[in-house]
């Protein structure tokens, strides 16, 4: 007989859960794990539906260009948006992140490990399932989006540390693995790990893209180009990071590193000159889905500090 596990007494306390779980098989972790799921797939759907009722009756001259002038739409000054929330015309996105470290929660592995990843997948399905019975049932195009996460990815994982304390590959870090991604720090090949989220960027129909860290490829075109090809027959959206630093002071133009001080926070450091004032560093990392120039929380750059080079 399988342990009796009542999701509205547990799922709050780690303490009961890890308990449980030893004392179950992985097909009865997996069931309870889901109807975990469903429950919280049902906030978000609620959540959903209230920004939705929220857009409601706007009319179109808040924003005549978008609206009225061709930019998504040509409605009459003084009608309402409503007719174009319906019918596809326009989407709303269920987010998500932390595929990983759900996986490893349940599993002790990567999704990664081929003994694990078609539960990882169905972890996806289940995401891609929910959005469409809601979209057949309301008439609206809810969709399944892989954020990139932002400045959450800081805040999640302190809030997950603050709930359940820190769990190896779990809250030990502090963000959240974007989506469905290996996460930074996991060593990988470029052509390995763009193969193997080609497969769950399919499951992302909302927003997704992927991308390997490269180090300077200046005199190395054709493995570029190479990688280039490897994405245009493989997988839908993928792009290739590298870095491109300066310091204003001493005119060092390669990578600007992180530190570390006695209070464990990170900061940007010249290896050159040794400058840390970051109104004089000019530091470009892929953040966001797209390269960026501006300094980021500590979340965010203790994962910038942990990427690996996957070429």
């Amino acid at each position: 007989m399988s342990p009796e596990w009542n999701t509205s007494e547990n799922i709050d306390n780690p303490t009961n859960i890890h308990s449980i779980i030893d004392n179950l098989d992985f097909e009865d972790i997996k069931k309870k794990f889901f109807e975990v799921l469903d429950n919280h797939l049902e906030k978000c759907h609620k959540a959903l539906q209230t920004k939705h009722k929220r857009l409601e009756h706007t009319l179109s001259d808040v924003a005549p260009i978008l609206w009225q002038h061709g930019g998504l739409a040509r409605l009459k000054k003084g009608e309402t948006i409503d007719k174009l929330l319906y019918g596809g015309y326009s989407t709303i996105s269920l987010g998500y992140c932390g595929l990983y470290e759900t996986v490893y929660a349940m599993t002790g592995k990567s999704h990664t490990d081929p003994s694990v990843k078609d539960f990882a997948l169905s972890i996806m399905q289940a995401l891609n399932d929910a959005t469409a019975k809601w979209k057949a049932a309301e008439n609206m195009d809810y969709s399944l989006y892989g954020t990139p996460l932002e400045s959450v990815t800081y805040r999640f994982a302190k809030l997950l540390q603050k709930k359940y304390g820190i769990i190896e590959e779990v809250t030990n870090h502090n963000y959240v693995t974007n989506s469905y991604h290996v996460p930074v720090r996991e060593k990988i090949d470029a052509f390995t790990k763009l193969k193997f989220e080609s497969e769950f960027q399919k499951l992302s129909p909302g927003g997704a893209i992927s991308y390997i860290e490269v180090a300077n490829m200046q005199d190395n075109i054709p493995a570029l180009l190479q990688v280039i090809q490897f994405i245009y027959e493989n997988i839908m959206y993928a792009e290739i990071n590298t870095k491109s630093d300066y310091c204003q002071k001493c005119g060092f133009d390669g990578e600007i590193v992180i530190e570390e001080d006695a209070n464990k926070k990170l900061y940007w450091k010249c290896p050159c000159c040794g400058n840390t004032d970051e109104n004089t560093l000019n530091v470009a990392r892929r953040t966001c889905g797209y390269i960026g120039t501006n300094f980021w929380n500590q979340g965010r750059t203790q994962e910038i500090k942990e990427r690996v080079l996957h070429l």
